[in-house]
């Protein structure tokens, strides 16, 4: 009982803190710069929260010390159901209360013409959050939660309570309120007044929805020209993904290891440099093109700038994670269910098409799922090799920042992208639910997998062959390109591109970073190093949650994290762009705002990659912790978290990555200030700098592998071993089934 009225008591001394002490509005100066503290706590912009309502006439903030004083009387009632009740209900209504009146108070005054009406004009508006309204923002949260602690919930774990609450809070600001603001933003006009005008108008757009390309008369909608192209680009990355998949495990193909180097580079690479190499290839004054107007005098045509080239670059850049997708499933089938069907007089093609391919269809799905929503979000390649054929994330991207400067268009195409995708999540979700693929139980599994019916034997490597030296030379492309003074102008050897971007001089006896792409180096290091830890930590939190702990609502709380990796990217950089950029939180141009996209933009990969770790630890080793007297936070950091080491290293990797090759959302969230290297590489790009565009990616793709190698160091592996003092058994002797102990 003490331990948790220590809790409560820290909790209510936090809240007030940050109503007394914290500036309570947002900063311009940022806030740990601590330039403020010259002028706190007696300016308008620096005061905390008590003298913003008593000095500077912010009456609406009565409600958050009506509120908070609740909890802190209910804190003084013995009863601890009765104490639980007004706790978590204190919390509730304080945190809508804070939520509701950010919302409707803007800079200016009321933001809600009903409120207007019913309250009567302010004379003064109010700045967007700042510290302390933040942080008394999560008081609430855990006021809610740790009510909920008292009245005995999830056994009175604290942690546990706590943790839900805060990821669903998170979960709302940071994925669906920007969702629900793009929804608004769709139907508003420019003044904040509702206008439909501007979303019927773009929703009978004939440019988004037009069939006019199926009885060959013009082109098909943008709409419909995007989802074209991500079900080809599905199908054959799947089918190359499998093919790939089935030559690493079911052939003697000699050159496995080079296969699997080869699926390892796109995903480290920058998204748009397949497009640049196709260029360098195929392009006007490409090698290939050259070579052939040369040797056969056929004139150079632009058929790479088009959905054909975009087409090659997204099975490019999405085949090896297909690949990484369908080898553990090709992996998985059980030998012996191929083994029985053969016993039963089925010859090697019936038992791969009847037995083997049946059982890989979960993977199929998987990948073709990813697949799909990868090409629909795909920014990089169609701005590359778009031409005048733009997909729904290239035609959101200049709805915004273009001349038509239409948000809501940009709003209604983001929508239509957000339908395509989430209606492919939703359909393979339904497709596989209700169905068993499980091959591999508890009993003995030995043998070895069926070889590949001839037929498809000679087939995959027939694709996988030409499909690998086309990837090689791609990427000699992708080195070569850095080196080069001007493609197809002049091919002479130089070092001036890797010059003019990283050079270092000496300045008054100190170094100077002269190269024009330093800023966003630097930039885009800090932002992925701190974003990579917080992923990996919300993403494995989550999972703990989801497979050791049992709470109403625990499927539509994993559903609707899984719900992130079905927005593309595109979609949520608008979307922030709108929600961010206004009271109550204004983000845009921080760092802040690229971190959070990043965190809950990648956070449901390390979500999965736990819950496949979490799953494959017994229960009995959490049990042994608790009945230990251990509560749940020591538990996960001293028994769970060792154990998980491949999966930490696994999200912090993908993380770390991503943070680094994404465009689709950060180019919308840049600014002067915080301008990412995917983003000026772009920039460079539309400015024909290609030698310094490929020498910076070059450069990215070397500290990744760099930072990637010192994540595998840092973290380490999870270790082992086996106990050999057994009584009656030598020091060396072997030990039984089982009796593995954990170092």
């Amino acid at each position: 009982m003490r331990h948790g009225n220590r809790r409560l008591d820290l909790l209510l001394a936090f809240g007030a803190a940050s109503f007394i002490l914290l500036p309570w509005y947002r900063l311009e100066s940022g806030f740990f710069g601590l330039d403020w503290l010259g002028d706190f706590p007696f300016t308008e912009s620096t005061a905390p929260g008590v003298l913003q309502l008593l000095g500077h006439g912010r009456l609406w903030l009565l409600g958050v010390v009506l509120f908070f004083g609740l909890g802190f009387a209910a804190r003084f009632i013995a009863d601890p159901m009765r104490r639980g009740a007004f706790f978590a209900a204190a919390g509730a209504a304080g945190i809508v209360y804070l939520c509701l009146q950010g919302l409707a108070v803007g800079f200016s005054g009321w933001t809600w013409g009903i409120s207007e009406t019913l309250f009567g004009a302010l004379s003064d508006g109010q700045p967007s959050m700042g510290a302390g309204a933040v942080t008394m923002a999560i008081v609430f949260v855990l006021m809610f939660a740790f009510g909920l602690v008292e009245r005995g919930v999830m056994k009175g774990d604290a942690f546990v309570v706590g943790s839900i609450s805060l990821l669903v809070f998170l979960v709302f600001v940071f994925v669906f309120y920007p969702i629900g603001s793009m929804l608004v933003a769709a139907v508003q006009d420019f003044d904040g007044s509702f206008k439909p005008d501007g979303f019927i108008r773009n929703m009978q757009d004939p440019g988004i929805w037009s069939l006019s390309c199926l009885i060959g008369d013009g082109r098909c909608g943008v709409a419909w020209r995007t989802f074209t192209l991500a079900i080809m680009t599905a199908s054959a990355s799947t089918l190359l993904g499998l093919a790939f998949a089935l030559v690493a495990t079911r052939t003697r193909f000699p050159f496995k290891k080079g296969l699997r180097l080869l699926t390892v580079l796109p995903i480290i690479t920058p998204p748009f440099v397949i497009g640049l190499a196709l260029v360098l290839l195929f392009g006007r004054a490409g090698v290939v093109t050259e070579t052939l107007s040369s040797l056969f005098g056929i004139e150079p045509g632009r058929w790479l700038y088009g959905l054909t080239g975009i087409w090659i670059a997204q099975v490019l850049s999405f085949t090896p994670i297909s690949f990484l997708v369908l080898i553990g499933v090709v992996e998985g089938v059980s030998p012996s269910m191929e083994e029985a069907s053969q016993t039963l007089r089925a010859d090697r093609w019936r038992t791969f098409w009847r037995v083997s391919l049946p059982l890989m269809k979960p993977g199929l799905a998987n990948a073709f799922l990813i697949g799909f929503i990868e090409s629909m979000a795909d920014f990089g390649n169609p701005l590359v090799l778009g031409g005048s054929n733009g997909v729904l994330s290239t035609e959101i991207f200049f709805a915004v920042v273009g001349s038509q400067n239409d948000p809501s268009r940009a709003a209604v195409l983001a929508l239509v992208l957000l339908f395509f995708t989430l209606s492919a999540f939703l359909a393979q979700r339904l497709w596989l639910s209700g169905k068993n693929f499980a091959t591999v139980t508890g009993k003995g599994d030995s043998g070895a997998h069926i070889a590949l019916p001839r037929g498809i034997s000679i087939g995959v490597h027939a694709i996988v062959i030409p499909w690998m030296l086309f990837t090689v030379v791609v990427y000699g492309m992708i080195l070569v390109g850095g080196f080069v003074t001007t493609w197809g102008l002049d091919n002479t050897l130089t070092l001036k591109h890797y010059a003019r971007a990283f050079s270092v001089s000496i300045q008054d006896g100190s170094i100077a970073w002269t190269g024009v792409a330093w800023n966003s180096f630097w930039t885009t290091m800090e932002i992925s190093l701190i974003s990579a830890p917080l992923t990996a930590a919300v993403g494995l939190l989550t999972a703990y949650i989801i497979v050791r702990q049992k709470f109403a609502g625990r499927n539509l709380f994993e559903f609707a994290l899984m719900m992130s990796f079905a927005i593309p990217g595109t979609v949520i950089g608008v979307s922030y762009i709108m929600a961010f950029n206004l009271p109550p939180l204004e983000m845009t141009g921080s760092a802040l705002i690229l971190i959070a996209c990043f965190v809950f933009r990648n956070m449901p990969v390390g979500v999965r990659g736990g819950v496949a770790a979490m799953s494959q630890l017994d229960k009995s080793l959490d049990e042994a912790s608790l009945t230990l007297r251990a509560d749940s936070f020591r538990t996960v950091r001293k028994i769970i978290l060792p154990l998980l080491r491949p999966a930490i290293t696994a999200a912090l990797v993908y993380s770390f990555v991503r943070a680094i090759t994404s465009i689709s959302a950060v180019i919308f969230l840049v600014s002067a200030e915080h301008n990412m290297a995917t983003s000026y590489i772009v920039g460079l790009v539309e400015n024909g700098e290609y030698g310094v565009a490929i020498a910076y990616s070059s450069m990215l793709i070397v500290v990744m592998i760099t930072v990637i190698a010192g994540f595998q160091l840092l973290v380490g592996e999870r270790k082992l071993r086996r106990e050999n003092r057994i009584a009656g058994l030598g020091n060396n002797s072997p030990v039984p089934l089982g009796q593995e102990k954990i170092a």
